[in-house]
């Protein structure tokens, strides 16, 4: 038996903001794909959103934004790429007629996004 102690690098807790952020990203990604398939008529132009809406934003969240991106970015990086993502997800809710949803998405999303940025900072100072 191993008697070693995680090192902190390697110990990382998940909190009810990280999966509330995973719960609203995929909500984000529905929500793209969702507006694609009702805002543009079908069949060429309402295919071409439906899948390529929510794939150009899992790539730019992927590339950009993600635990473990291609690119890194600072702070503020991470946030203008967050913001466009969730922000884009909440104008869609608005433009299909739903401006409750919009609105309680885009309070959640922006609440969830300050509290992890604040969590970012802080680590990254830390290091």
């Amino acid at each position: 038996m191993s008697t070693a102690k995680p090192t902190p690098e390697r110990q990382q807790s998940l909190s009810v903001n990280d999966v509330l952020r995973f719960i609203l990203e995929l909500f984000a990604i529905f929500t793209l794909g969702y507006w694609g398939y009702l805002a543009w008529p079908f069949p060429w132009p309402g295919i071409l959103f439906m899948i390529g809406t929510p794939l150009f934003a899992i790539v730019v969240w992927g590339l950009f934004r993600s635990p473990k991106a291609r690119i890194p970015l600072d702070p503020v990086g991470r946030g203008i790429v967050e913001i466009a993502v969730m922000g884009s997800a909440a104008i869609a809710w608005a433009m299909l007629g739903q401006p409750i949803i919009a609105i309680v998405f885009a309070v959640i999303a922006l609440v969830s996004g300050i509290v992890n940025l604040r969590r970012e900072i802080a680590r990254e100072e830390s290091s």
